[in-house]
């Protein structure tokens, strides 16, 4: 999928000083927002992710019989 342009408000005198030092405005919006969508699906998920590791701790790993490379 490609880029779509946006607007965004920010302060003046943050922008200002971000183009002063050359960074890429758009690139550190795309990477937090990014980062900020993983946190999201992270929180969302905690239940269900904690779950399977309880699961995983009292069962162990579904076919780790079959395992070749073994780290115990």
């Amino acid at each position: 999928m490609g880029k779509q342009r946006t607007n965004i408000s920010v302060d003046a005198k943050v922008l200002a000083g971000a183009r002063a030092r050359g960074m890429n405005v758009s690139a550190i919006a795309e990477e937090a927002l990014r980062k900020a969508q993983q946190k999201a699906w992270q929180e969302e998920n905690a239940e269900a992710l904690e779950s399977k590791r309880k699961w995983i701790e009292k069962n162990g790993l579904p076919l780790a019989e079959y395992q070749v490379l073994k780290i115990d």
